[in-house]
């Protein structure tokens, strides 16, 4: 036996990477409803079957899919009231608009994205999954009409709050929301934005600590209500 053998080197090209995938959460059904839930392991599903090939996610993230992507971006929902119009933006993977749209099935989601590769994306797991309330449209926030007008905004990783601001609070009718999924920054990015919630009219804005149904990892959320 070689001693390559012996301390069990092997070339580069010879060794095959294990991608570890986080188990699918049990109980989800009870939670979110029989048909909500086979639609987001279907999802899940999805990202792990092509999310890498398309560039969506790195097979470093694949480990933490449930509790840091998909659980993570259900904390959204408590702070969208019923029959809602939303907007999410900078939609990307799917993070939170499109998980939004499958537990939510009351809420007409628009998932903005201007990058079209995301967009086929988005469009194909619209598809795939049947979603009678998503519309997936290719655009920045920022280009869309002025007429255009949603009840409440999402945005998961798109940047910081004072950049966000001036993108997404002129898509929101008098009185509406964006919610924003934050890190540990939050109250920071809250401060740092003083001037711009001033021009674009918010009402108020406030950092809430939110508890994730399955998964031991909170996450933050960043709530702006505009003037009526």
């Amino acid at each position: 036996m070689s001693d390559a053998r012996k301390s069990g080197w092997e070339p580069a090209s010879a060794r095959v990477d294990v991608v570890r995938v986080e188990p699918t959460p049990e109980g989800g059904a009870g939670h979110f409803g029989v048909r909500e839930w086979e639609r987001l392991v279907r999802f899940g599903e999805l990202l792990v079957e092509q999310g890498e090939l398309r560039g969506l996610i790195g097979p470093r993230e694949l480990d933490r899919l449930w509790s840091r992507h998909l659980l993570n971006s259900t904390a959204v929902s408590e702070f969208v009231p019923n029959g809602m119009r939303i907007a999410d933006v900078g939609a990307g993977a799917g993070f939170p608009g499109m998980v939004l749209a499958i537990i939510r099935p009351d809420l007409d989601v628009d998932l903005i994205e201007p990058m079209e590769r995301r967009t086929d994306w988005l469009q194909f797991v619209t598809d795939e999954l049947a979603l009678e309330n998503v519309n997936v449209i290719r655009a920045r926030a920022e280009d869309l009409p002025k007429t255009y007008a949603v009840d409440v905004v999402t945005a998961r990783a798109v940047a910081a709050l004072k950049k966000l601001l001036p993108w997404t609070l002129p898509l929101l009718k008098p009185g509406g929301r964006l919610v924003a999924l934050k890190g540990q920054r939050a109250e920071i990015e809250v401060a740092e934005a003083e001037k711009q919630l001033m021009k674009y009219r918010a009402q108020s804005a406030r950092t809430m600590d939110v508890d994730v149904w399955g998964t031991d990892e909170g996450t933050r959320v960043v709530e702006v209500v505009k003037m009526k």
